[in-house]
């Protein structure tokens, strides 16, 4: 199979079993940071760094560590996530036009409609799945919307999505290779899709952020179809894959100690501060890549030019040299320099749309749901995917 730099950490098995996926990943990390900070991953060709202090900063060192990684196969290497200045500050500055702070509070209202239509049809329900009735649809209709999508088309987005993100079953040969092919196919078919949805808005545009991108233009700089349609993959993955994760991470955590819960019931003031924790504790991303520019030495290891590097930002957000207690779920935590988000010129233009969703889902949740627990013997099921982390489903009861 012909690997492509940046390209392989796609590829990686590294949690098997359902345990590792879950729990299991962060003895992992802390066996990691304690022994090996910096591995070099002989079959994938990676370097692993585990560490918070040596990933804050690589990622705040853009010159030396690249996030370009072009792959044809790959539309989401022309957006803003695998650019280099100058060209990631040039497209940078035209899609912050379509992310201001007024732009993403003018979105409330239709995020709140969302949550009380879903809400509604399981208001009568003892017992639901928190990630089928709203941690999936809610991002992915809000995102959709905003993009400029047809609702009609949300389980195509959801089935190409998952083809994407989701891992081989195994680093084997075999496995590696179906993967590859369902993760190029997925990307094909989201690509095929945005250039018909461009040519559309292009002679009728409308107020959404693809429109907005079409035609939005600094300093004569303007973005190309290759470009818009990047971004708008990535938008579509990033702005509801890790919403959906974030809010049923945050979910599992107040319920897998009532304690926490009913704290939140007491306070639900502390809804953010929870959100901040959830991102820290059960990051919704738990892998960065990296391309090494030029030879550097990092804790005695030498990293050569063109060298992979996988940043483990969910072992830098556990660990107790950045945070203590670090395996513990502190709804009180100050300061929370979590790199759930990364950090420097890459940090993720969509986290105030995420906090935003979480927060205000949240709320109506623990509001309506105050008697909600988890159901016995919930069977856990995580995402097999090396870079997200989160669950398929979430059963509850509330009463």
């Amino acid at each position: 199979m012909n690997k492509q730099k940046g390209n392989n950490i796609l590829l990686r098995n590294v949690f098997r079993t359902k345990e590792e996926v879950w729990e299991g990943r962060f003895d992992w990390y802390k066996k990691m940071r304690a022994e090996s900070p910096i591995l070099y991953d002989e079959n994938t060709k990676i370097w692993d760094i585990f560490l918070y202090e040596d990933i804050i900063q690589i990622l705040k060192n853009p010159k030396v560590f690249s996030s370009e990684r072009r792959n044809n196969n790959i539309p989401t290497s022309n957006s803003i996530i695998a650019m280099d200045p100058p060209r990631h500050k040039q497209m940078r500055t035209l899609v912050n036009k379509a992310f201001t702070p007024r732009t993403i509070q003018s979105w409330t209202p239709h995020i709140q409609a969302n949550i009380e239509q879903l809400l509604k049809k399981i208001n009568d329900k003892s017992e639901f799945d928190i990630v089928k009735t709203i941690a999936f649809p809610l991002p992915l209709t809000v995102i959709a919307s905003i993009v400029g999508v047809p609702y009609s088309d949300m389980d195509k987005f959801r089935e190409w999505t998952l083809s994407i993100v989701s891992g081989p079953k195994d680093n084997s040969k075999e496995s590696i290779e179906e993967n590859t092919k369902r993760m190029y196919q997925g990307f094909k078919d989201l690509s095929n899709y945005f250039s018909q949805i461009i040519e559309k808005k292009r002679s009728h545009p409308q107020d959404d952020i693809l429109s907005v991108l079409i035609a939005v233009e600094e300093d004569s700089v303007k973005l190309s179809d290759k470009e818009i349609i990047g971004f708008s993959i990535l938008l579509l993955i990033a702005g509801h894959e890790t919403t959906t994760n974030l809010i049923t991470n945050t979910m599992y955590c107040f319920l897998e100690d009532q304690s926490v819960f009913n704290q939140i019931k007491q306070n639900p003031d502390l809804i953010p501060k929870a959100i901040e924790e959830t991102l820290r504790y059960r990051s919704p991303v738990h892998a960065i890549p990296r391309i090494v520019k030029e030879d550097i030495v990092i804790r005695g290891q030498t990293l050569r030019a063109g060298d992979e590097v996988a940043l483990w930002i969910g072992s830098a957000n556990r660990d107790e040299n950045q945070f203590d207690q670090a395996d513990e779920f502190n709804l009180h935590r100050t300061p929370n320099s979590h790199l759930a988000f990364g950090s420097g010129i890459h940090f993720c233009l969509g986290a105030p749309l995420s906090r935003l969703e979480a927060n205000l889902v949240l709320s109506e949740l623990v509001k309506r749901f105050p008697t909600m627990q988890l159901k016995d013997k919930m069977n856990i099921e995580p995402l097999q995917s090396p870079l997200m982390y989160g669950l398929k489903s979430l059963q509850v009861i509330t009463e």
